[in-house]
């Protein structure tokens, strides 16, 4: 059985803007305005800036995320903001964390190179090409990435509408289910 949680995945290379320092900070562009992906969404400027200020107001993060699992946080995103450009974010890998460390190696040696943002859209609207237009996105994740491409989109579910603890708990629970049965196999 699939849960719809209505969580959508963005992919983006970390691109010219990246940088990697040697004490796991990690900068770059998860998301870039105006350019539409392979799943003809297309995020314009302002999609998370409503977003943004609510988990401002609420004292919240968005989330570090290795490859969107809710189980696996790595680190923490310190700056999540937007410019002109696109929702640029700056954090530190954890490396008291397994997880931190081998992230931090598979970004060294070139082996990961890619950022995913996990949002709910809100609004969004069709032009006469037939691309979604997000204008207003509900920012979960950004996690680091194996498979990354620009401009592409890889689409979880879509659908429901959960509360975000809510809709945290069945991904998790998603995941979990998968990890029991492949243990079995």
């Amino acid at each position: 059985m699939e849960i719809d949680t209505g969580l959508e995945h963005k992919f983006a290379r970390f691109g010219d803007g990246l940088t990697v320092t040697d004490d796991a900070v990690i900068e770059g562009y998860a998301s870039l305005f105006g350019q539409t992906d392979q799943g003809g969404d297309n995020v314009q400027k302002g999609a998370y800036r409503a977003s943004l200020k609510a988990l401002f107001e609420t004292g919240q993060r968005v989330k570090m995320l290795w490859q969107h699992d809710p189980a696996q946080p790595i680190g923490v995103w310190d700056e999540v903001r937007e410019d002109d450009k696109g929702l640029w974010v700056k954090g530190r890998l954890l490396e008291t964390t397994q997880k931190g460390r081998e992230a931090a190696a598979l970004i060294q040696a070139g082996a990961i190179d890619g950022l995913s943002i996990g949002y709910r859209t809100k609004r969004a609207s069709k032009n006469d090409k037939g691309q979604r237009l997000l204008t207003e996105l509900e920012l979960w994740e950004v996690s680091l990435v194996t498979f990354p491409m620009l401009p592409s989109a890889r689409v979880a579910a879509k659908g429901t509408t959960l509360d975000a603890e809510d809709a945290w708990r069945s991904i998790a629970e998603v995941f979990d289910s998968a990890r029991q049965e492949m243990a079995r196999r």
